[in-house]
């Protein structure tokens, strides 16, 4: 009796034990309702040729973005009800940082920073407070803010290269820190994939190391491509990740990072006034929530339409929130209508 006894505890610790691994791994998946979304607008945007946008941000309600392939200029995007092209207008130019001296900076990416000004920084996501503008830079896994008055980017303190990389993050080159939003005075940083994760950043701390898994969502479909996260946004109360091989924008609860709810866009991606020549590219890569809904942006990698194969714009798409959740008294958000 005794040893059927201590069997039976063994099993219940073993299982709590796997269970426990599974949700702090991010295997452990949720089960948030995942709808369809319903798309309010699109935009074809001029002007974004081969810049491949990546990453959008409302700043004082203006829609801005920055490019893979711009490491000195920042963008905003005048969306206009009924129609169906937008330009990308420049907003502000800059010097780029230099080389950071306080941590490794490999022998390709001291060679693409000497070789290549446009791809020296490889912005990825955009994000502001009342303080500055603030932009993630994949290719040396750091933060810079907007001296506007210098027009000048210069590194924030804050570093995760190293710990990120002991921790297993990190570990394929061009898929590294993909998204970027300040919230309640801290920072979040997107890391893409294998592993997926995120850190949460305060802006003095000197070395990142609050990093968290990204707990699944049994509803979300990846298709045989890797999970990955490759944008943040913050909206009312809620941590928004855009899930790119997914095709799925999910908010979640900022504490314990769990999906509330997910819409899923594939069909839009797909559809064929919309969808790429090769369907590799043509993924989300910016995201950006305010009252009118959903914004995401389709970084295009150069490749063009189906529809028209001269033509390589970038596409900007308006997603609703979902109707349920304007019907919940919790979050307080207002029904969506069109900018």
């Amino acid at each position: 009796m005794a040893m059927f006894s201590c069997m039976r505890h063994c099993v219940f610790w073993l299982v709590a034990g796997i269970f426990l691994y599974l949700a702090g791994s991010g295997a452990y998946a949720s089960g948030a309702p995942v709808k369809p979304a319903k798309l309010l607008g699109a935009w074809w945007i001029d002007g974004s040729e081969d810049l491949d946008i990546s990453g959008l941000s409302f700043c004082d309600g203006e829609l801005l973005a920055v490019a893979d392939k711009s490491s000195e200029h920042i963008y905003h995007l005048p969306v206009r009800e009924g129609a169906e092209r937008v330009t990308l207008e420049p907003k502000a130019r800059f010097a780029r940082p230099d080389l950071p001296d306080d941590q490794p900076v490999p022998l390709k990416v001291r060679a693409l920073h000497y070789a290549s000004t446009p791809l020296s920084m490889d912005f990825e996501g955009i994000t502001c407070d009342a303080s500055g503008v603030y932009l993630l830079s994949e290719r040396h896994n750091r933060i810079a803010r907007l001296d506007s008055a210098a027009k000048r980017a210069q590194w924030l303190v804050p570093r995760w290269s190293e710990s990120a990389r002991e921790r297993g993050y990190l570990q394929v080159f061009n898929a590294e820190s993909e998204g970027l939003v300040k919230a309640e005075g801290v920072f979040w940083v997107a890391l893409e994939r294998e592993p997926r994760g995120l850190l949460r950043l305060e802006r003095d701390e000197v070395e990142g190391k609050d990093f968290r898994a990204l707990p699944g969502v049994a509803g979300l479909d990846f298709r045989g491509r890797a999970e990955d996260v490759t944008a943040l946004a913050y909206y009312d109360g809620g941590l928004f990740t855009l899930e790119r091989n997914a095709f799925a924008v999910c908010r979640r609860e900022p504490a314990s990072l769990l999906a509330e709810w997910c819409v899923h866009y594939r069909d839009i991606e797909h559809a064929p006034e919309f969808v790429y020549r090769d369907t590799r590219f043509g993924k989300g890569e910016g995201l950006a929530i305010n009252p009118q809904g959903i914004f995401v942006v389709l970084d295009n990698n150069g490749v063009a339409r189906a529809a028209d194969a001269g033509d390589r714009r970038g596409l900007l798409l308006q997603l609703a929130l979902p109707e349920f959740v304007n019907a919940s008294p919790r979050n307080g958000a207002r029904k969506p209508q069109r900018p």
